[in-house]
């Protein structure tokens, strides 16, 4: 199998690939008899984030729901049950563990030592990135960006990605002076052999598209250096000419699915995608979510069963290394042509996302062992990020945990806010900014959603780098708007669409929390006070748009002891995602931002904590969900060992057993 294509040729190329022999496309092949039948395989992971092992870097413990290592077992299965197969990875490569931060960090990414004449290191541990080390031994055919291959910049990435052995596409990313930041499609030419044991070469075309707020949310490293465009219009631009070269077109869509109507510069755009003319399959991702599966079940022109967009086959396969994405497409040659070539066409699929682990109640239990080659690859920096890891930073003398971050005020949070407003209140002393009145806006991140496991639980004692970590865990910098009085209450009526609407006449216990919103877009803003009505529907819907205008769950909004002034100007410290309008919350954006600092909100953290050592965290008064009239009973989940905080948590009892390994916890309000 050839592969002309080159990481040199893709990265920074001023032009995709030349047409090879033309094909007549599938969708306009005649329907006659078929002369040959072919089998292929197409493999997907998405959204790896840093996971190379299948280890909790915050808890210091295996995690058998994640790594790379364990996909790859599934993929070697995979690859055996498959005449014809081929691999590609969706983006979110580089950055989301704290691997990936060590990486990150001056001087970890060292080149590789270099035989003559090979272009790559040979050994594992001769430098090199080690996610694409690993990535290297399981032959990907191709991939393209996330919006998290940005975090750390452009440099860093293009040193990252020296050490791929396989080539990256991107059609919605363009250099300030219009030249594709790297190869917009591709084409791969690869020998199949049919159902008879015959050969055919297959023209297989390659789209990467990535979601355009990285340009929001990465403002700060990439303003002035790229520029993204709608994924669809991107789409449009440069299939048909890829449809003509190629047998088969697959999208690589780093983008979730939504079936709101379509306004362009969408970032979840595949089911959208889908009505491009000349797509056959689509590679989704970003949304950290499986399908096919019932997260998608009723949405128009989606068949969360079949794994179908728009009547396309299509898969996302999870996050982390969770599952391994699988489509199996027929394919029949339908015909000569016009005599330049023969025609195939997608006769039927099949799509099936495959998980590494089965919950068995709260347990965990893989369903792969572990590939040592893998774990082999990055084997000298994982070890490396564990000793980084374990660096004393001070000692709390309170336990911190975001068991109950959703339920009210909680130290977790509490301390990010204090760290935030430590940090910037010096910086915005000698502006013009000085004498606004000073907020704070931070989120739990990890709040149980992205499994049981995930929730912070420090003991009473020293502190660490990881605990650090695992009270922030994105590579964000200190950012601060300002905005008004009356933004401020449209900023947490945002952030309380998490919440479900609850039926204050119901005896029957009620979900409290939306699962489908993730808990980094609910913030709490510290040094106002206010309450949240859960009996009033959602005045934001999950695009951050007013969809109930008549709606308001914020009551009772105060500053310093008085209703808040809707005209007086406020300063909020928040993070660059935030501030640049990560989440479209009211208030930000980037005419809105007087502070850009070059500090992470991590380290910002370890300085405030190693500033006050021993530290005491307490949970501020800031929030409070307002009383029906009657109590209703408010479900939210837990695992095990958040039945041993609930003695400082009066009111809270333990519902039983939910499901994918979750407790059910109960508190009455009312």
């Amino acid at each position: 199998m050839s592969n002309v294509i080159t990481r040199r040729n893709v990265m920074l190329s001023t032009g995709g690939l030349a047409a090879g022999t033309l094909a007549v496309p599938a969708h306009a092949a005649s329907q006659v008899s078929p002369q040959a039948t072919v089998k292929l395989r197409l493999l997907e992971t998405s959204d790896l984030h840093m996971f190379v092992y299948d280890y909790d870097y915050y808890a210091a413990r295996q995690d058998n729901t994640v790594g790379l290592a364990k996909v790859a077992t599934l993929l070697r299965t995979a690859r055996a049950e498959a005449r014809n197969s081929l691999l590609f990875d969706n983006g979110d490569i580089i950055q989301g563990n704290p691997l990936g931060d060590y990486m990150a960090l001056p001087g970890h990414l060292k080149p590789g030592h270099l035989k003559p004449g090979h272009p790559e290191p040979d050994h594992a541990d001769a430098g090199g990135h080690p996610m694409f080390k690993a990535m290297n031994l399981l032959g990907y055919d191709g991939a393209t960006f996330g919006n998290h291959e940005f975090n750390y910049g452009i440099e860093f990435l293009h040193a990252a990605l020296r050490t791929a052995k396989f080539p990256f596409v991107c059609a919605n990313i363009e250099t300030l002076d219009g030249k594709p930041f790297a190869t917009p499609t591709m084409v791969l030419h690869r020998q199949v052999i049919d159902e008879a044991g015959h050969t055919h070469t297959l023209r297989i075309g390659v789209i990467g598209l990535v979601t355009p707020q990285i340009m929001i949310w990465d403002k700060a490293k990439l303003e002035g250096h790229i520029r993204t465009t709608d994924i669809v219009e991107a789409a449009r631009r440069h299939v048909p000419a890829l449809r003509r070269q190629c047998d088969l077109v697959i999208a690589l869509s780093h983008s979730g699915i939504s079936a709101a109507t379509r306004q362009g510069g969408e970032e979840n755009a595949s089911l959208h995608l889908a009505a491009v003319p000349g797509i056959d399959v689509i590679f989704t991702g970003h949304a950290h979510r499986v399908f096919p599966g019932p997260d998608y079940a009723g949405l128009e022109g989606v068949d969360a069963v079949r794994g179908t967009l728009g009547g396309k086959p299509a898969v996302m396969p999870g996050f982390w290394g969770s599952h391994l994405g699988v489509i199996d497409l027929t394919l029949e040659q339908t015909g000569t042509g016009t005599g330049t070539g023969t025609s195939w066409r997608v006769a039927d699929f099949h799509v099936e996302p495959r998980p590494i682990y089965r919950r068995d109640g709260r347990k965990a239990v893989s369903l792969a062992p572990d590939d040592p080659r893998i774990l082999a690859a990055a084997a000298t920096e994982h070890a490396a990020t564990l000793r980084w890891m374990d660096q004393p930073v001070g000692r709390t003398t309170q336990p911190i945990n975001s068991y109950f971050s959703m339920i009210g005020n909680d130290p977790s949070v509490s301390l990010v806010n204090e760290a935030q407003l430590w940090y910037a209140r010096p910086l915005l002393a000698a502006t013009p900014y000085a004498k606004l009145p000073l907020l704070s806006a931070a989120s739990p991140f990890k709040a149980g959603g992205t499994g049981p496991d995930s929730f912070v639980d420090i003991p009473a004692g020293p502190l660490d780098m990881k605990d650090i970590a695992g009270l922030y865990m994105f590579a964000n910098t200190v950012c601060a708007v300002r905005c008004s009085g009356a933004e401020v209450r449209e900023w947490l009526e945002r952030s309380v669409a998490i919440f479900n609407r609850i039926d204050p006449q119901s005896s029957t216990p009620q979900m409290l929390i939306n699962a489908h919103v993730p808990s980094y877009m609910f913030d709490v803003i510290s040094g106002v006070t206010y309450a949240v009505d859960l009996s009033q529907p959602e005045r934001y819907g999950p695009e951050g748009k007013v969809v109930d205008p008549a709606a308001h769950r914020i009551l009772d909004l105060h500053y310093q002891g008085a209703p808040i002034d809707p005209h007086e100007d406020f300063i909020v410290v928040t993070n660059n995602y935030r501030a640049d309008g990560g989440g479209s919350f009211p208030g930000t954006g980037a005419d809105r931002i007087v502070l850009a600092a070059p500090d992470l909100n991590r380290d910002v953290l370890v300085r405030y904590v190693m500033q006050h050592n021993p530290l005491t965290p307490s949970a501020d008064p800031v929030w409070q969900f307002r009383k029906p009239a009657k109590p209703v009973t408010l479900v939210f989940n837990g695992n095990p060992d958040t039945a041993r905080h609930l003695a400082q948590h009066s009111g809270i009892s333990r519902l039983g057993d939910g499901t994918d390994g979750y407790v059910r916890y109960g508190f009455s309000l009312g």
